[in-house]
């Protein structure tokens, strides 16, 4: 089973990470944080964008980013930035790998990206837009990380609530 791994570095938008914490409990995936945070993981407005979800979360918060590799040695891990020389679809993702979104004013520092630019990585867009919202970028690259494992772990055919699908 293809054990994904979303890392935040110092989100400042509890409804961004409460969606992000809904996706990942739809796809099983773990979720990091990095403080500073901008927000309290108690406030009302993380648990309403998570829904009931969030107590089904797998979740790990770190003081920095030096507690993060301190503590996951070894982990492979894409920086996801509007800066990267390369496509998310451009990579292969391991079953174990981690993929890290900075924050929402201002992404990863640069310093981080250039000490991991052969695992940066962008979503592709027009050149006159900044970025998309955190919790789309995190579902385009999770989904396609998922995608290449088959969706190993996922329910792959949906029902209908008072009809049935005609076989085809």
């Amino acid at each position: 089973m293809a054990n994904i791994n979303i890392v935040l570095f110092e989100p400042e938008i509890p409804a961004n990470t409460g969606n992000i914490g809904r996706t990942c409990v739809a796809t099983g995936a773990k979720l990091h944080l990095i403080e500073p945070l901008g927000f309290h993981l108690n406030e009302k407005s993380i648990k309403r964008a998570g829904m009931d979800y969030w107590k089904e979360l797998d979740v790990t918060t770190y003081i920095n980013y030096e507690e993060f590799l301190q503590k996951n040695p070894g982990a492979k891990i894409y920086m996801a930035t509007t800066k990267a020389p390369r496509t998310y679809t451009e990579v292969n993702y391991e079953e174990d790998c981690y993929i890290m979104f900075g924050k929402e004013s201002a992404g990863i520092p640069e310093e981080i990206l250039l000490e991991n630019q052969q695992t940066s990585i962008r979503i592709p867009m027009l050149g006159n837009i900044r970025s998309l919202n955190l919790g789309n970028s995190v579902a385009v690259v999770l989904y396609e990380a998922l995608r290449q494992h088959q969706f190993d772990h996922m329910t792959l055919e949906g029902h209908l609530t008072k009809y049935e699908w005609e076989k085809e």
